[in-house]
């Protein structure tokens, strides 16, 4: 039907095959053993052909290897010349599975029909106790600061990198990432943060 063309994806989408049976899959909590899996798979795709479609169902997880992992899909992307690297999210991308998506431009982006994104901004879940002479505190307040400046610095970088080429504008982005923004795969094509819909039909 013709109002269906334009949640499918056109003829840049992965082949049913990768979508079968992607080059790597990622699944559960973002942390190390997701990027060791991730770093095996990129050995093991060197020397091959064709394109690297990456599968990823998450939860979520450590933001800080979601950015590490967002640095190794570029690496990879540098030393896998000539073959291209696609994204496929299956079911649930959420919060730092959305970092990892953001190291993919637009049009290699692409999520099954009953994908849902989470996106909100870093979290910070500190106590801190100030006790004692002003003076001796004050260092403790400023690290404290300049480690709130870093992470905003860095939570900008990665929402531009991520809504590139789209239709959301960094200051949506930024208020409605205060307080989870949950999109569907429909969401997310009808505002350009993905190439495609694919299913496994």
């Amino acid at each position: 039907m013709a109002d269906e063309e334009p949640r499918r994806p056109g003829v840049d989408a992965p082949a049913r095959e990768l979508l079968h049976h992607p080059t790597i899959r990622l699944h559960g909590e973002v942390g190390h053993p997701m990027l060791d899996t991730l770093l095996d798979g990129f050995a093991s795709a060197e020397g091959g052909e064709g394109p690297v479609a990456i599968e990823v169902c998450t939860l979520g997880g450590d933001a800080e290897v979601g950015r590490r992992m967002v640095l190794e899909i570029g690496l990879a992307r540098e030393r896998l010349k000539g073959r291209r690297l696609v994204f496929i999210g299956k079911t649930t991308v959420y919060s730092a599975g959305v970092t990892i998506m953001s190291a993919f431009p637009r049009g290699d982006r692409f999520v099954t029909a009953d994908g849902v994104f989470l996106i909100h901004c870093r979290q910070l879940q500190k106590t801190v106790e100030l006790s004692g002479p002003m003076r001796g505190s004050l260092p403790l307040v400023e690290a404290l600061c300049r480690q709130l400046k870093l992470g905003c610095e860095m939570e900008i970088d990665g929402f531009e990198r991520l809504i590139a080429g789209s239709e959301i504008t960094i200051d949506e982005l930024l208020e409605k990432a205060l307080h989870n923004w949950y999109l569907t795969a429909e969401d997310a094509l009808e505002r350009k943060l993905i190439a495609g819909i694919v299913d496994g039909g």
